[in-house]
This record gives structure tokens, sequence and C-alpha cells, in this order.
């Protein structure tokens, strides 16, 4: 009874969702206190409801609950516990909860969090949140139900996809959604300001919180499936281009767009057109990853469903709101003129510059991306678009934005001076190239990709400590150190995520100019050397884990005479699932790490051994952690838990209605 109650549950939620997407907007437009006053609790309920479903069906994983048709295809009795709990979105209907869900919580925290707000602008953006999720409630009932029972359920279920049997890949999806769904409520905003016919300054502090935390956990889900990639896939990479890794990115690339515009909304009531467009776009692109990972157009090696009229379903939820939104975007956009004025060098142009480099980088990732398709439709040619062409069209973009950034942050309002900007920036500019020189002076004859990203990297993590100095501003240490300290914390979290960026790109430049590979047949006994490290193959065995068989390799890695790590790849076999999985072994250090594959016996009695030594590998993911930290300390400003001023407009009351 547990799964009926959750689809029951879902059902309600559903209905309340109708009544908060129709009543709230009514009152608005009306100007009745009590019909808006319908939003807050009807999104407290439609989330309560939500997470209700959500538990029902977490527990029938929990006990291995076999009559649901999603526990057997996505289930077994000997899983452990963990991967029994992340099975629950480890495929396309239960992962569809889970983004009604964060659809249905955002709208909550709106009502929680957002009592500042005037009251036709909260009922707008509750509404509207309601009305994205009717759609997504209407998909997951009609086409996904995560709750249809069998009438003859079998003794065991057939396993989770070996491939999300891995702790990395059980906290992806959910930060990565609570980052796509995040986005919907910058949306629901920026439709709610349409509606309204205002865009100030209060709303650009209103919006700036929620496009954070959007950004943020997208910055966290991204990481993990790097992560995730790279030791679980066996590829030995970071980051490969794949459709559903740029799904993922591309919303990233706009929401920090979009965090970026709607400080100049903010601090100048400027961009304000630019900053709606901006919400519409990162909302639409979070649907088009959701599409392109469910509906099959383009193959990936972690799609969830390959199903096209789940696809059609989506592309039309795509159409409705986004259309819907440019439309009223073109009806609208007069209203939202500003008097701004600013000079070519400040610090609006210089965020207008980032905020072109980012937008035109993540078109440039989209047509990489659904080019195969449209090869296939209009000239019926099968091609591939590759790292090649990514990695030769993306790159410009990010050193354009890794030259901006330091110099927009010291930068002052509305007009500057570009020689007392790069004066103040002098320091951190030396330092880079220094940095930039020595890198080269030690590689000299090596690729000139590693001097050139120590330079940016260093030119960011530079150019942000001294952001934070000039703020300090004059005097002896203690008091520009009792000034840091009290400087607001958004000033702390930028300063710290352009630091954060800095070290990711100093990881990537080092990992692919440096890194060593070597792929050998080796016996069981053999002891080889690369890149100064001596490795030997001392055993290799056939085991039995809780529900696969696994080839293992014992390594023992040397440095001289001296063992410096003892490392077991493994070549696991799941049997229910009929499927092989690598799992490298890897030595995680700061400066290095050293990557251990094992691969199928050969026909001489050796086994196929690949090694890789990675320099400054894992600061690519502490850079993104970094990123994602800064976010929380802009986040517990206070500027951001108070919100801005407002004025709350009188509105009377429908008639043969009390307030």
């Amino acid at each position: 009874m547990i799964a009926e109650f959750g689809h029951f549950a879902l059902i309600l939620a559903a209905m309340v969702a109708v009544v908060q997407a129709i009543i709230p907007l009514i009152g608005a437009h009306k100007g009745w206190q009590s019909w808006m006053a319908v939003a807050g609790p009807a999104a407290t309920t439609q989330f309560l409801f939500c997470a209700f479903s959500f538990a029902a069906l977490t527990y029938s994983f929990v006990v291995s609950d076999f009559s649901l048709k999603l526990v057997v295809d996505n289930s077994h009795s000997l899983k452990p516990m963990i991967y029994k709990v992340s099975g629950v979105w480890g495929n396309h209907e239960g992962s569809m909860l889970l983004w009604v869900l964060i659809l249905a919580l955002f709208g909550a925290m709106a009502h929680w969090f957002g009592g500042n707000l005037p009251a036709t602008l909260q009922a707008r953006v509750l509404a509207v949140q309601a009305w994205v999720g009717v759609a997504f409630f209407a998909f997951i009932l009609f086409t996904s139900n995560p709750f249809l029972r069998l009438a003859v359920p079998p003794m065991d279920g057939q396993d989770l996809n070996p491939l999300l049997q891995d702790p990395g890949l059980a906290f992806h999806p959910p930060f990565l959604y609570l980052g796509y769904v995040g986005l919907s409520l910058t949306f629901s905003f920026a439709v709610a300001a349409l509606l309204e016919g205002k865009v100030d300054a209060a709303w650009g502090r209103w919006v700036r919180p929620w496009t954070l935390a959007a950004w943020m956990f997208l910055s966290v889900g991204i990481a993990l499936g790097s992560w995730w990639a790279y030791y679980e896939l066996g590829w030995g990479g970071f980051w490969f281009w794949d459709p559903v890794e740029n799904a993922s990115f591309m919303p990233w690339l706009i929401s920090a767009a979009l965090l970026h515009s709607a400080i100049v909304v903010e601090k100048r009531e400027a961009l304000k057109s630019w900053t709606i467009l901006l919400a519409i776009m990162a909302f639409g692109f979070s649907l088009i990853g959701t599409f392109i990972v469910r509906s099959g157009v383009l193959t990936s090696v972690h799609a969830f469903a390959n199903d096209p009229e789940r696809g059609m379903f989506i592309l039309l939820i795509l159409a409705f709101f986004v259309g819907g939104a440019l439309t009223l975007f073109a009806a609208r956009a007069h209203v939202m003129k500003t008097n701004a004025v600013f000079g070519a060098v400040s610090r609006e142009s210089a965020l207008i510059a980032n905020n072109i480099l980012l937008v035109v980088s993540c078109f440039v990732v989209f047509i990489g991306t659904i080019w195969p398709l449209i090869a296939e439709l209009a000239f019926d040619r099968k091609l591939s678009v590759g790292p090649p062409f990514f990695n030769a069209a993306f790159t410009p973009f990010m050193i354009g934005i890794a030259i901006i950034l330091p110099l927009g942050s010291v930068l002052p309002w509305k007009r500057a001076k570009l020689s007392k900007a790069m004066r103040q920036l002098r320091v951190p500019l030396l330092l880079a190239f220094a940095v930039g020189a020595l890198v080269y002076a030690l590689q000299t004859g090596r690729s000139a990709l590693a001097p050139i990203g120590f330079f940016f990297a260093s030119w960011l993590i530079c150019g942000a400590l001294t952001d934070l100095l000039l703020r300090a501003g004059r005097g002896d240490w203690s008091t520009r150190l009792r000034r840091l300290g009290n400087l607001p914390r958004a000033e702390w979290g930028k300063a710290t995520a352009h630091a954060g960026l800095g070290v990711t790109i100093l990881g990537i430049a080092a990992m692919t100019a440096w890194q060593t590979e070597d792929i050998r047949v080796a016996q069981i006994g053999d002891r080889f050397e690369v890149a100064g490290f001596e490795i030997s193959l001392d055993t290799v065995e056939e085991l039995r884990g809780p529900n696969y068989q696994t080839t293992l390799a014992t390594m023992t890695v040397y440095r001289g005479d001296r063992p410096v790590a003892r490392l077991t790849p493994e070549k696991r076999f799941y049997p229910v699932a009929q499927m092989p999985t690598t799992e490298a072994a890897i030595s995680n250090g700061v400066l290095r790490d050293i990557y251990l594959v094992i691969g199928d016996p050969q026909a001489n009695g050796g086994w196929a051994v690949r090694t890789y030594i990675k320099p400054f590998a894992n600061w690519i993911w502490a850079g993104a952690i970094i990123m994602a930290l800064g976010g929380v300390l802009s986040l517990t400003d206070r500027r951001f838990r108070v919100g801005a001023s407002a004025v709350k407009k009188q509105v009377k009351p429908a008639q043969g209605v009390t307030t």
C-alpha cells in the first residue's frame, strides 16, 4: 500500500500545483490579496506531497519491493544499501520524481524566504513556478509513472546499471538537479517581472541568491560527474565533451553570465532586458539538457532513456515555456528601459564583455553538441564532433574570460581609467608572467599549453587576492586585516570563486600538457618504468564481490627502491546485468596521480596494463569545490538574507471576499 499512497500523493501534488498556477495569478492581476495568499500555503503543500511520494518510492527500493516494475528494473536484493537508495534516481522515472520534488522545494523556499517580496510579485513567481510543475507532473504521471505494479512479481530484480553503482555518481544527480531545477525559479522571477512590467534594483537583489544557489549546485554536480568519469570509466580523462556532459555545462555557463548580469541590475539598474533574457535562456538550456538526456536523439554513455515519445513531450514543454516567455519578452521589453550611462571602460563594460564571452561559448558548445543530429537530418550524413573541435573552439573564450575577470573586479562603476586599473594589477601581472616563464624554462621543448595555462591561472588567483587587498584600503597591516574581516561575504565569495576558476585552469593545463601514458602487456612479476616511477604487477586474482565477479590485480609503485603505493585495479563483471566495468586504481597526490588500469588477459599469459601519470589532476576538482565555496560564502552574506526593502502596494479585495 505504500506505493499506492505515494502515487496518490503525487496526484494530489499535481492538483495543488494546478490551484497554485491559477488562483494567485488571477489574484495578482485583479489585486485580490486573499487570492494571492493562496500561493504560499499551496507551494508548501505541494512540496510535502512530493516529499511523501518520493519517500514512498525510496522505501520500496530499500525493502526491495519487487512488485514495483521500477524496483525490478533497477535494483537487486544483493545490492549494497547505498545503491538501493541511489537506484531511486538512477533511472528515468525515479529521476523525474526527484526533478518534481526539487521543483516543488524551490517553490516552497521562495515562499519561506520571500517574505520581503511584494505580494503581487511573489504570487506571480509562485504561480509561474507552479505552471512549470503542472507540465512536469503531467509528464511523469502520463508517460513516466514510477509506481507501476507488476501482476506477477519476480523473485529478484535486474540490478542497477553497474556504471551507476558508485558513490560519486550516487550523489552526482541530486546536486545536478538542484542546479538544473533551481534555474526554474530564476525563470519564474523573469516571467513574473515581465508580467509586472517592472525590473529594478530590488528585483536584481532578489534573483541573485537563487541564481547563485543554482550555479553553485551545478558546479558541485558537474565536478562530481567529471570525477566519477575520471576514475570509474577507466579512460583516464576528466572531460570528454560527451552530449550529457555538455547538457549540464551549457546552463552552467549561462547561469554564470546571469549571475554577473544581475549584479549590474542591482547596482546600476542597467542591462534589465538582457538579464531577463539570460534568465529565460538559462532555464531553456536546462530543458534542452533534459531533452538530450531522455529523448535518445544523441548517444551518450550515461543517458537516462531512449524514448522518442518522452522526448517529444519534453520538447513541447520546452517550446511552450521558452517560446511563451520569449513572446512575452518581445511584448514587454519596452517597459524595461534604463537611464543608466557608463563609459566604454567601466565595470559595467567588463561585465558585458564577460557575458558575451560566456554566452557565445555556450552556443559554441550547443552547436557542437547538436551538429551530428543536424547533419543526419539535413544532409543524411553520420558524423561525430569530438574533443578537437570543442578544445579549439571553446578555449579562446575561456582565455578571454580569464583576462577580464581580475580587471573587471577592480574597475569602478560608471567610468574608469584602464591605466589606473593596470597599475593596481601590476603585481599580479608580473607574478603571472614570472610563473609562466618559470614553467616554460622548466619544460623547454614541450607543449606551450602549460606555461600559458599557469600564466592565466596565476593571473586569476593573484588578481582575486589583489582585489581583496585593494578593498582593505590603506594603512598598517593590522588595520587592513581588520577591514578585510569586515568586508561583506559576497566580496570574499567573489574572490574565492574567481581564484577557484584559476585553480581549475592550472590543473587542466598541467594535466593536459604533462601527463604520461603507457600501454603494455605485462607478465606477473614484471617491473617496468613510467615517468620516473617503477611499477610491478604482483598478482592477478579472480574474486567474488557482493553482486559481481572481479579480476583484481595487485600492483606496487616504486620511487627508486622505495614503495610509494600499493594499488588494486579491477575488472568487474555483473552477472545480473551481464555487463563488465573497469575500476581504475589511483594513488592520489597533491602534485600528481598514479592511475592504473588492468585489462584483458593476453594469449601469451600476460595482462594488458595501462598506466597514466597525471600531474595536478586533483587541482581540477579542488578548483570546482573552491568555486562552489565562493558561492556558499556569498549566499551567507547578510544582504542576501535580509533582501532589498520593498514597498508593497495596497491591493483591493475581491467583492464578497474578506481579507
